[in-house]
């Protein structure tokens, strides 16, 4: 349409009209003479409207839906990161407790022997030096540790000391094939040589083929001369098979170390050999064998089925 001076008056005209007509439905409510052209309008524009705001509501709820979705999300992050927290604290306890628990029978151990220790924790295990059964230390020779130091836990007999750096030390274990310390029977005078054997007991070879030795005796570590590289007294394992000595000079043992070398953390150097021998007073205390429960029946004579008494023999 041009802009001409007959539809400016026609807009004028339309303008007025619109508003009179608001000002007549406005002051007649509900009884208002244009209701009925309203709710003809509505009957038409109404579905459109529904439609257009179906169409809109969903882009709606969904940009809220992402708003709120983010928000939720921050929130699980969060949680999991609290979590995740909660879990390393936890872990962290109880590796301490643990590790608390090793520390206390270490020193039960060395008050036993009078064993002057330091402590280390194992750092790392594996092949190391043509060895293949050791362990690294976090103590070296800054912390006092020197080559052929008997290593020992709360338990027994770890190994011996066998490089040193200067804040760490490897460590044979007595379960690698090379490794050889000298045995005492408990209770008794029966020496022998122990040798690793990786993963299986230990082998023990008794210098008297005679002894007379059974499944469940025990050996502590001989000691060596100038007491390296082997203090005595340390527990090394109890008997779990004897061969038959078959009249030869030595006798063959095999004997399960109370060690568990798959499971090390901490451990002690001994830095100060005892004075004296402890000999078996650093062996745990022996297992009590659990009683065997008996049980008493008592039978009582059961009476005649006729309820009469039985004639005196």
């Amino acid at each position: 349409m041009r802009d001409t001076k007959e539809s400016r008056l026609l807009l004028v005209l339309l303008i007025a009209i619109a508003f009179a007509l608001i000002t007549v439905d406005i002051r007649g409510g509900e009884d208002s003479p244009v209701d009925g052209a309203r709710q003809a309008a509505a009957s038409v524009f109404g579905p459109i409207e529904n439609g257009v705001s179906s169409a809109v509501d969903p882009i709606g709820n969904a940009v809220t839906a992402v708003r709120e979705s983010g928000e939720r999300h921050d929130r699980l992050a969060q949680l999991e990161r609290e979590n995740a927290a909660l879990k390393a604290e936890l872990g962290s306890d109880d590796r301490s407790r643990s590790r608390l628990k090793q520390l206390d029978k270490l020193l039960g151990v060395a008050g036993k022997g009078q064993y002057g220790i330091k402590g280390a924790q194992v750092i790392a295990i594996g092949a190391a030096q043509g060895f293949s059964w050791t362990i690294t230390i976090d103590a070296g020779a800054e912390d006092g540790i020197e080559r052929d130091m008997t290593v020992l836990n709360g338990d027994g007999l770890v190994g011996r000391v066998t490089t040193v750096g200067p804040g760490t030390a490897t460590v044979l274990l007595a379960s690698d094939p090379d490794f050889t310390v000298g045995t005492r029977m408990e209770a008794g005078d029966e020496l022998g040589f122990a040798s690793g054997q990786g993963d299986r007991p230990l082998r023990v070879e008794l210098l008297n083929g005679k002894a007379e030795i059974k499944k469940g005796d025990r050996l502590v570590a001989f000691g060596s001369q100038a007491d390296k590289p082997f203090v005595p007294g340390v527990p090394v394992g109890v008997v779990s098979r004897v061969d038959p000595s078959g009249g030869d000079l030595t006798r063959t043992l095999y004997v399960t170390p109370y060690v568990n070398f798959s499971k090390l953390d901490v451990v002690g150097v001994v830095v100060q050999a005892p004075k004296k021998d402890p000999r078996d007073t650093v062996l745990p205390a022996k297992p009590k064998p659990t009683p065997t429960p008996t049980v008493t029946v008592t039978v009582t004579p059961s009476a005649p089925a006729d309820g009469t008494d039985q004639p005196e023999q």
